[in-house]
């Protein structure tokens, strides 16, 4: 993995400059200084060549000529021996013309049937629509789950042989959003009820939004459950898509709700949303951790060393923390964890208070971060109390990598109902992986089942059982790699 110049990993050859603190920044430097080769290390196992048997196979016999088969001093016939067999994988990508032939037979009698019969239509997803269900998957994986905008994937048609205009797949899309939005409503409100949560946001531009309803300049809120993960583009970055989304009213969860507990940065809307009866705030280490690689990068002769103890300290938190997940609960293991972990908080605790106390003999950039430290150490400290949750809100961050491709690319959405499908269906596919689905295996399945109750979303039992925490697809793909929605 490559990191920029504005990566979170330590850049310990650059921290070595100036450090003296307590003698860790030196020692990193030097380890550090020596860099490391990409790639697999010398000596470590490795996974092997990849097995494909899960991919559809189609063999080709390569034989010699006939006359090549003989010896060629007396001419008589070799004997087979065997076969030499080699693999190759093919990418082929194709569009199909598919023709519907529907039989029709005329009556043979007098009674009184029918004077014609004609063979059923197949299922459609959209009535009288050019495009099939399979058509509209591969449409839907492109842009939001791959974030390629539409002009790219007409391109990509018109490669294959198919002219296709961008209002024909504008109006695709539009009516697909109708199917999805049941599903996305039904992963919402399982969202919406989870005990624990992280929750973030970033800008979104949605065009032709006139400026009394908050012009183009919207937001892509992000909510990430244990087994959900639901988008939201909203007009505000305000509290309100918060209570809006938890069902708060009066300053209150909903009746009979578990509490929340909620994981996000230090932003004020959720500050004040922590003031909610049964919402407890955790604050993300890694947002303060890189307030002190800022202040230590901007001031590397005056605050180098300050700023790589700090970011030290931290780093034994974490390193703590992540023995003590993994540490069997009631184990002598976990307790052992769980004071490493105690002491490692209260190793930070016990230097925020000491420096802190005299802010006017600090540098100013470090009397800054102290203080947003002092100011949030109570959110921060929180997970003292739930050493099973992350230390920090990057679940959510990484949560939002997809729809900031898609943004990249594509700039936004052209109005609010292309605004509301890119929610739908980041909600739909983030969830599918979350459960373990091949997202494009899980939408497939739904869309055939909107395309056989006639092109209709499915409601009650049939939308229960397809939700993708019940679903059990047989045969689908495996999704390789670590997990990212979508």
């Amino acid at each position: 993995m490559l990191f920029g110049t504005s990566s979170e990993k330590d850049r310990a050859g650059k921290r070595d400059e100036g450090t003296g603190g307590d003698g860790g920044g030196a020692d990193r430097g030097r380890r550090g200084s020596r860099g490391r080769r990409r790639g697999q290390r010398p000596g470590s196992a490795g996974h092997g060549r990849r097995r494909h048997e899960h991919l559809d196979t189609e063999e080709q016999l390569h034989d010699l000529p006939e006359d090549q088969r003989r010896c060629p001093r007396c001419g008589r016939p070799y004997g087979l021996l065997g076969e030499d067999v080699s693999e190759q994988v093919s990418w082929r990508v194709k569009v199909v013309r598919v023709v519907h032939r529907r039989r029709k037979y005329a009556r043979g009698c007098r009674c009184p049937v029918p004077a014609v019969l004609t063979a059923p239509a197949p299922p459609g997803l959209i009535a009288r629509g050019l495009f099939t269900t399979e058509f509209c998957v591969n449409l839907l994986i492109a842009k939001y789950a791959l974030g390629l905008p539409f002009s790219r994937v007409i391109a990509m048609l018109s490669f294959q042989g198919l002219e296709v205009a961008p209002g024909t797949l504008a109006g695709v899309a539009r009516r697909l959003g109708d199917l999805l939005e049941p599903l996305a409503a039904a992963i919402e409100a399982r969202n919406a009820a989870a005990g624990c949560a992280h929750a973030d946001e970033t800008s979104w531009r949605v065009f032709r939004v006139p400026a009394d309803n908050g012009g183009s300049r919207w937001w892509l809120w992000v909510f990430t459950a244990p087994d959900t993960v639901v988008y939201t583009i909203a007009p505000s970055r305000s509290l309100k898509v918060l209570e809006g989304h938890y069902g708060v009213s009066e300053g209150k969860l909903p009746e009979g709700r578990c509490p929340l507990i909620l994981s996000s940065d230090f932003y004020s809307v959720y500050q004040s949303f922590s003031e909610t009866d049964g919402v407890t705030p955790l604050w993300c280490w890694s947002h303060i951790r890189r307030y002190f690689i800022r202040a230590g990068d901007a001031q590397r002769k005056n605050l180098g060393a300050w700023a790589d103890a700090w970011v030290m300290r931290i780093g034994v938190l974490y390193a703590a923390h992540r023995r003590l997940a993994a540490a069997p609960a009631g184990t002598p293991g976990h307790a052992r964890a769980d004071a490493a972990f105690t002491a490692a908080l209260d190793e930070i605790d016990a230097h925020r208070r000491i420096q802190g106390a005299r802010p006017d003999l600090l540098h100013p950039a470090a009397a800054k971060v102290l203080a947003t430290l002092d100011r949030e150490w109570d959110g921060l400290a929180a997970h003292r109390d739930f050493p099973d949750l992350p230390l920090d809100n990057n679940a959510a961050e990484r949560a939002v990598r997809t729809p900031v491709v898609g943004r990249k690319n594509y700039n936004g959405s052209g109005s609010r109902w292309a605004a509301e499908l890119a929610g739908h269906a980041w909600t739909i596919l983030g969830t599918a992986r979350i459960s373990g689905h091949n997202p494009r295996a899980y939408l497939d399945t739904y869309l055939r089942a909107c395309a056989e109750a006639g092109g209709k979303p499915p409601a009650g039992q049939a939308l229960e059982a397809l939700l993708p925490w019940n679903i059990t697809i047989p045969g689908q793909p495996v999704i390789h790699g670590k997990d990212h929605p979508p």
